[in-house]
């Protein structure tokens, strides 16, 4: 089995690669994963942290050879609207649910959902259902541990210092 300890950023490597790994969004966040190539071959991904791995990124393998991460065709919602404000305004809607979110410049990709879909379209957009990569935005906090909380006020009603909330989406993918 051929072992991956390195990552090469799409555009930071040139040349053929030795082969491809084909991976939906949930699976191109990973620390340590065993993968199989589209020839294939098993390769242990083996990091020192948790990475989010992007389409045209290479594992690089302690043999040398250099597995091309692709992203995987998914089920989506690609939505568009009559003008930049709306689109805004739909943006704003999504982010507010903190749904993983695509831009694409004049349309936005989320996974498929169709309850948000019915929202988008009550917004003035149009949600039209897509098969394709899904590579959304990794956020203002993307790269490290953060608690997110939504509390605007540190002190509680007392004066005394308030501990931040954590949401239960939250975890540390350190590992």
């Amino acid at each position: 089995m051929l072992r991956a300890t390195e990552v090469i950023s799409a555009g930071g490597w040139s040349g053929a690669s030795d082969d491809e790994v084909v991976l939906d969004h949930d699976r191109r966040h990973r620390r340590r994963i065993r993968l199989t190539t589209s020839s294939g071959v098993q390769v242990l991904l083996d990091l020192a942290r948790a990475r989010h791995l992007r389409e045209g990124d290479a594992l690089l393998c302690e043999n040398g050879h250099r597995i091309r991460v692709r992203a995987a065709a998914e089920p989506l919602l690609e939505i568009a609207a009559p003008d930049a404000a709306a689109l805004v305004r739909i943006a704003w809607h999504l982010g507010n649910r903190h749904l993983p979110t695509q831009l694409l410049g004049d349309r936005i990709r989320i996974r498929a959902d169709h309850v948000i879909a019915q929202m988008v379209e009550g917004l003035g957009g149009t949600a039209t259902a897509v098969d394709a990569p899904f590579d959304p935005e990794g956020g203002a906090y993307a790269g490290g541990h953060h608690h997110h909380h939504h509390d605007h006020d540190d002190d509680d009603e007392r004066g005394a210092p308030r501990a931040p909330t954590t949401l239960a989406g939250d975890h540390d993918l350190g590992s």
